[in-house]
């Protein structure tokens, strides 16, 4: 044998051996050190995969019930998406955490969103952005604060009236999840980016469609795989977002740097400590991160008010009463404003209820940035922490009647803190609440003024896992109703 060859066999054989016996040495390490800490009780299901298969294809409420009962009602272990988790639950266990954000924890993303959202120039296991820059994008002026969003309810409202003429009306069946994805885009678009093409914006929402169900799932990319589609999807969507980039400075060196949206920010502003202006490519992973965190929720929660309104023609009929009543004290062809919004109080109500019973997000991950304790069990530091709503929004103590569809339920009392929080809590809390108010009541206005409708498919079968979804879509029968305006 070549000696050369010799010496680099050899050297590889050695590597590979004081890697194992390291990763083996560290394992046995932490297994005893666990061995040797009160952990919470519960199992850690398979080896390998743990619990993940009944985590993310179970009913998300009976999932967690069940170990409850078993286990704890405030706290109990369990192995998901490859990762030691502890589950938190109850009122208790969301306001420890929102107490502590940044002080025990540390924000973290299962394995499929961070490939998924993976950088494009940089490694998987960095981090998107610099610490310096991604502090100073946060710190962006408050395009989505209430105060800004004042003066965008006008350019909102004529949206959503375009998009339901071209796309409901004269129709007597259509596929409301589908459309209500296109909407959301369409208004993200506009307000993010402050482009508008209907073309590429259409096949962002076919893109996106296609990644939401990946982002919470075992990473496997072989084919038939949602995973697989996701990923096939990704260069597609990026690209798209890469052509709005790239126009966005062109507009902006034609016309000057008038920072009316998030993305004329992100163009013109250079970073404070560095004092560089972001590359187009890191542009568009953090514009591909925003269009996505701004399109399942809010899709979501649309997408089963149509589905609630559909099943339940009492509560439709007090919204529309409602909704009239803010169109007839309008001019014709006068748009929403800010104030008509805050007059829309049963309709936010029954919003708020379709969150509690189906919430667009089933919980929030977070991992465990130092070693602590919690109800008397040790939660070792790089361990996952795993917070639920379902703990708290089908907790008859907290929700009587908790199956029922009830909107009047936040009339009679306001639930009692870290019980229904749909938007999250604590410094984490989700920035586009009062946006994605706006967009949910300026829809419910329109298409409640505009039409009725019956759902075709009132059995539709709801994934189960932590982003809930109609897996056939949710089509609907229209009739024009009358405006009276």
């Amino acid at each position: 044998m070549d000696y050369s060859l010799y010496i680099f066999l050899s050297t590889l054989l050695a590597i590979f051996t004081t890697t194992t016996l390291t990763f083996l040495f560290s394992t046995y390490k932490s297994k005893s050190h666990e061995k040797s800490i009160n952990l919470p009780p519960g199992s850690f299901g398979w080896p390998i995969i743990g619990e993940t298969f009944a985590f993310l294809h179970n009913d998300h409420e009976k999932f967690i019930g069940d170990r409850m009962k078993k286990y704890s009602s405030k706290i109990f272990k369990t192995k998901i998406l490859g990762e030691r988790t502890v589950v938190l639950c109850g009122t208790a266990g969301h306001k420890f955490v929102a107490s502590n954000e940044e002080k025990l924890f540390a924000a973290w993303r299962p394995h499929s969103m961070q490939k998924l959202f993976r950088s494009s120039y940089q490694k998987a296991t960095s981090i998107i952005m610099p610490k310096q820059m991604e502090k100073h994008v946060s710190q962006a002026p408050g395009f989505l604060r209430a105060e800004a969003l004042v003066g965008y309810v006008g350019a909102m409202d004529s949206m959503v009236l375009d998009h339901l003429k071209t796309h409901w009306d004269g129709k007597q069946v259509v596929e409301a999840h589908h459309l209500t994805q296109l909407l959301v885009l369409t208004l993200s678009a506009k307000s993010f980016l402050g482009l508008e093409d209907h073309c590429r914006i259409d096949k962002l929402a076919k893109l996106m469609d296609t990644m939401m169900p990946a982002l919470h799932t075992i990473p496997v990319n072989i084919p038939g795989t949602a995973f697989h589609r996701a990923m096939k999807a990704v260069p597609a969507a990026r690209e798209i977002i890469q052509s709005f980039v790239k126009e966005k400075k062109e507009v902006m060196a034609s016309t000057g740097n008038n920072m009316h949206d998030f993305l004329s920010y992100m163009i013109g502003t250079a970073d404070p400590v560095t004092g560089r202006f972001m590359p187009d490519n890191e542009i568009a992973d953090k514009i591909m991160g925003i269009v996505a965190a701004s399109f399942n929720s809010p899709a979501m929660t649309t997408t089963f008010i149509v589905k609630f309104l559909g099943e339940r023609p009492d509560i439709y009929d007090k919204v529309r009463i409602e909704q009239m009543e803010i169109l007839k004290a309008k001019k014709f062809g006068e748009a929403l404003n800010w104030d008509d919004l805050q007059k829309m109080k049963y309709s936010w109500n029954v919003a708020l209820e379709a969150m509690r019973l189906i919430p667009p997000l089933q919980g929030t991950f977070r991992e465990a940035a130092k070693d602590f304790t919690y109800e008397g069990y040790a939660i070792p530091k790089g361990w996952k922490v795993y917070w639920t709503v379902s703990t708290t929004t089908m907790n008859p103590e907290y929700f009587p009647a908790p199956e029922e569809f009830d909107p009047t339920r936040f009339e009679k009392a306001t639930p009692p803190p870290y019980t229904n929080i749909p938007f999250g809590s604590g410094p984490r809390i989700c920035p586009g609440k009062d946006y994605a108010r706006l967009q949910i009541l300026s829809f419910m206005h329109h298409l409640v003024i505009r039409f009725k409708w019956e759902l075709v498919n009132p059995n539709c079968k709801i994934t189960g896992g932590m982003n809930p979804f109609p897996v056939d879509g949710l089509k609907v029968r229209l009739q024009a109703q009358p405006s009276q305006a």
